[in-house]
């Protein structure tokens, strides 16, 4: 009786956990992209190395100083540079080998930052997709989405290089 209650505990957990798999970008946002790339490695080790946020600046050029303060879970907080901005960060969603997603601000920008594991014939299928809201991101649009799509497309390449090593 004790193991069948601890096992329907364990679901629902679980279950809850799937339900708030990732915060949705903001469609509507001046800047929004999405793009993906199939990883020849396990859902696992590309796992460990997008969540290894402490050692982003070890394997992804356009990033420095990363911290997080605390566990890997939803609510932790974590610091980060890139571009020479210094981005605060929310981690939103954490489900292993899944989804993994954060909210961060920088001088007057919102961003909404969402990355999806699928399994898939040949590899982990890597999406990622992230929303830009603010004064700046409306003022500068077209430069946000050029620099966003091409900061996309180099993550995801990096990542597959560790993530394949």
């Amino acid at each position: 009786m004790i193991l069948t209650s601890n096992i329907l505990a364990m679901a629902s957990l679980l279950h809850a956990q799937s339900k708030e798999a990732a915060k949705p970008i903001n469609e509507l946002a001046p800047v929004k992209c999405t793009k993906s790339i199939l990883i020849d490695a396990s859902a696992e080790k590309v796992w460990s190395v997008l969540t290894n946020i402490n050692d982003w600046d070890k394997w992804q050029s356009e990033i420095s100083q990363p911290k997080l303060n605390g566990p890997l879970h939803p609510n932790s907080t974590f610091t980060w540079k890139t571009g020479g901005a210094k981005i605060h960060s929310i981690l939103h969603t954490v489900v292993t080998n899944k989804a993994f997603g954060w909210t961060g601000k920088t001088l007057g920008v919102f961003a909404i930052h969402n990355w999806n594991l699928q399994e898939e014939k040949g590899g982990i299928r890597v999406t990622v997709n992230e929303s830009m809201e603010g004064f700046l991101a409306g003022l500068l649009r077209k430069s946000f989405n050029n620099k966003l799509e091409k900061g996309m497309i180099k993550w995801l390449q990096l990542l597959k290089v560790e993530a394949e090593k």
